[in-house]
């Protein structure tokens, strides 16, 4: 242990920057260690809350850069960053990801703020939230030490430290406690809610995420914030941590002005977003039909999600438990198009397996077949497949004796069977067993008060499959994608919003200059738009910068010239302190 007569500025308190450092953790759910100059570690949490007091051995590299260098370290994937090369401990390390920030206190370094990832999901989180987390890190660092060693006033004062922290972040920030009252809004969340500081604490408040992926439950997506008698759509990650809730807003919120009326008495059917007139009673619909055991035929066109309220129908049914088995009618050659659904034998014919095989209707057996692309079954098979609705057994090829089977069918098509029957192409008596209860899914230009929500969905979907940080989407781009006329309908938004995070810088805004050209050139935009939109991606200047990409320029320029506080120039161009010092390095504007 260091003697008392020759403590560190940051180990003459410890204890209270151990308490710090653990609310720190428990904020943004990552492991976080603190040294002083000499690498003795002062506070940490985790594994790195042993050892308190003890220097650091040689080893500690990224540390060391930091207090030499008095700059911040960023490593996403630890051990094959060039400063890990020849490290002894390489090969034992467990960290996967590390964010170190130097404090500075009268111009010298006198420690090191690290952020720390173990797990996966903690290397996710960082690298979901790197910006925001560096800003934010740097920004503590900057009041942290100075706060604490000039201001000692009692054990209450970390407390005030962390809200000074908060309250200084460009992310809107919410606690609220298990009986769902606020206990804490910094003035960015306020202003999001269009709230005052007086009249929002001890609100009742609640959260309805409007995405319900149970696969991709971290990030950000999109909650309907509910209090008083309104509500807000709002971006953000919803954490619970003990008895407490904490919502972190989105450094984008890139939705429409307009509030949302939640519906509360609607089903909330999972993967089936939306929220407009026609879905909503298509949800009302589902949830009503899905006990009854009768047929269903699904009507819509390509891309409609078929599929998807298929699978809803399952899953609200008292057959969820069982199989759910789904078969293109279009994907499956003719000629193996009946044995894969009934089935064969033992030796029922040239080549098939000596063990014979159960069709997919047996495999459903008090479960759900789903019949994709009906419309393109063979006649022949139609009428095996009425015989077996109707008498409730099949046949399998070869076989003698008939199978009896319990399975609701549920068929999709985006043909027109009427047209098809009048055309003998389907039986007629096959399409009135199947058309029991028949279901119809709007186009998604049919559902324009629906394109935000979902481009917000695939956002959040796509980013937590590829590991991007979840950008801010442009009123502009939503506008024009709410006009697009969307021939391949969610698919083809899906597949769009795929394309659009992998292009867009990380953490910037997705702008009407990163649209596709085929999007821009189909005709399907308003003209007005696509000239706007053309020009703008036409324009480039000697140095391959954009027309709003100079105007862009332009204007930060001017806020900058008008204000000596980043900040306020930053609030008056509408983006964020974080996205200012990008765009101010993007630009070379470093002598504003």
């Amino acid at each position: 242990m260091i003697p008392a007569n020759t403590l560190s500025v940051l180990m003459q308190i410890q204890p209270t920057i151990q308490r710090f450092a653990r609310m720190l953790s428990s904020v943004l759910q990552l492991e976080v260690e603190i040294v002083d100059d000499a690498l003795c570690r002062v506070a940490g949490t985790g594994a790195y809350g042993k050892s308190l007091g003890r220097k650091l051995n040689a080893d500690s590299r990224l540390l060391r850069y930091v207090l030499e260098t008095k700059k911040e370290k960023v490593v996403t994937h630890s051990r094959f960053d060039p400063l890990c090369e020849g490290c002894t401990s390489k090969d034992n390390c467990k960290e996967k990801a590390f964010l170190g920030t130097p404090v500075i206190y009268q111009d010298q370094c006198v420690g090191v703020i690290s952020l720390i990832a173990v797990t996966h999901e903690q290397q996710e989180h960082i690298n979901d939230n790197l910006h925001e987390f560096s800003d934010y890190v740097r920004h503590v660092s900057s009041i942290f030490v100075a706060k604490l060693l000039d201001d000692q006033s009692g054990n209450d004062n970390i407390r005030k430290i962390f809200s000074t922290m908060i309250e200084n972040m460009d992310q809107g920030v919410l606690v609220v406690g298990e009986d769902n009252q606020v206990k804490f809004a910094n003035q960015t969340a306020l202003k999001v809610l269009g709230a005052m500081q007086g009249n929002m604490i001890g609100k009742t408040i609640h959260f309805r995420p409007l995405t319900f992926e149970r696969n991709f439950t971290h990030g950000h997506m999109q909650h309907v914030v509910s209090f008083d008698d309104k509500s807000e759509l709002i971006i953000g990650q919803l954490h619970s941590i003990q008895d407490q809730q904490l919502f972190l807003m989105a450094f984008h919120q890139s939705h429409s002005s307009s509030t949302v009326t939640p519906a509360q008495d609607e089903p909330q059917i999972e993967h089936l977003v939306g929220e407009c007139r026609p879905m909503r009673q298509l949800k009302k619909l589902i949830s009503r039909i899905a006990p009854s055991p009768s047929s269903v035929l699904i009507v819509g066109e390509s891309g409609t999600g078929k599929e998807v309220v298929a699978r809803a129908i399952h899953q609200l049914s008292d057959r969820k438990s069982k199989p759910f088995i789904a078969i293109n009618c279009a994907a499956i050659p003719e000629q193996l198009l009946e044995s894969e659904l009934f089935g064969y034998v033992k030796g029922a014919f040239t080549g098939a397996s000596a063990n014979g095989k159960t069709g997919l209707i047996q495999a459903a057996n008090h479960g759900t077949l789903f019949l994709d692309e009906i419309g393109d079954m063979p006649l022949t098979l139609q009428a095996k497949l009425l015989r077996a609705i109707e008498s409730r057994e099949i046949q399998p090829v070869g076989a003698s004796h008939p199978v009896p089977v319990d399975i609701r069918i549920i068929s999709a098509t985006n043909q027109n069977l009427d047209q098809f029957i009048a055309d003998g192409k389907f039986r007629e008596d096959l399409y009135y067993r199947l058309n029991v209860i028949p279901l119809r899914l709007p186009p998604l230009r049919e559902r324009q008060d629906d394109i935000e929500l979902l481009i917000h969905y695939f956002l959040h979907l796509h980013t937590r499959r590829l590991d991007l940080v979840y950008p801010g989407v442009a009123p502009e781009v939503i506008s024009l994608l709410k006009r697009y006329r969307w021939p391949g309908n969610l698919r083809e938004l899906s597949n769009l919003i795929e394309y659009l995070i992998n292009v867009v810088p990380s953490g910037e805004v997705i702008d009407v200059s990163l649209l596709p050209p085929n999007l821009i050139s189909s005709g399907k935009l308003p003209e007005r738009d696509m000239a706007s939109v053309t020009v703008l991606s036409a324009q480039r200047d000697d140095d391959g910068v954009t027309g709003l990409e100079e105007m862009e320029k332009q204007m930060i320029r001017e806020a900058l010239s008008r204000y000596s506080n980043k900040k306020q120039a930053a609030d008056e161009l509408g983006i964020g302190i974080a996205t200012l010092y990008r765009k101010i390095k993007k630009y070379e504007l470093l002598s504003a």
